[in-house]
């Protein structure tokens, strides 16, 4: 079989698994959610890669000395269906894994603990639809989505029924804590800083900003 070294080989109509996406040697990034390919968004924005620094180097800290791990995009994470088959493979901006099988040389095997996602334009579909209806069949049982536009952070933890419950949205002067990571506790105010300022010029200057 012809090796695949270029997206547009690849039929975007057709069903994938992840064993055929082990195969593929382009470069582009994509994910496959019940195998379709979704190609992942463009170069991410300040605010975006700030959030992800923040909650990341936060829960790095926060874990030192204990089981869990925390992972970093790009890190596969496969999530395969009842059979041991899997058609979804996604990369997390952040992912959480306390059971130690679940880790291999390619990334997660089988369902996070918790995940988190900075909502970008290209992703929020994505991010809202497709990504919380399998992490939720899948088990994930704590979906944190941060939208940095918004400057808001909802938290989805599963229930005993297998349903997400969101926490009330939390924005500055809030604190975002986990149940599935006791004692983890993010500042809102630090993850939602202006990374970029806008010109001042842009605004009269007998009109105050709000």
């Amino acid at each position: 079989m012809k090796p695949i070294t270029d997206i547009g080989q690849l039929d975007l109509t057709k069903s994938y698994t992840y064993a055929d996406y082990l195969t593929w040697q382009f470069t582009d990034r994509v994910e496959l959610i019940m195998g379709k390919i979704f190609r992942m968004s463009p170069a991410p924005t300040s605010s975006h890669q700030h959030a992800v620094s923040v909650i990341h180097g936060t829960i790095f800290q926060f874990l030192k000395g204990k089981p869990c791990k925390v992972f970093p995009a790009p890190f596969d994470v496969s999530l395969p269906d009842a059979s041991g088959i899997s058609q979804t493979v996604v990369q997390p901006d952040i992912t959480v894994i306390c059971d130690p099988s679940r880790i291999t040389e390619q990334g997660c095997n089988g369902a996070p603990d918790m995940v988190v996602e900075v909502i970008s334009k290209s992703s929020v579909k994505k991010d809202l639809h497709e990504k919380y209806s399998i992490y939720e069949q899948a088990g994930v049982k704590e979906y944190w989505i941060v939208h940095p536009q918004d400057r808001s952070l909802i938290i989805f933890t599963l229930t005993a029924a297998g349903q997400y419950q969101p926490s009330k949205p939390l924005t500055k002067g809030d604190l975002a804590t986990s149940q599935v990571l006791p004692g983890l506790a993010i500042d809102l105010d630090e993850l939602f800083i202006d990374v970029v300022e806008e010109p001042q010029a842009l605004y009269p200057l007998d009109v105050k900003r709000v």
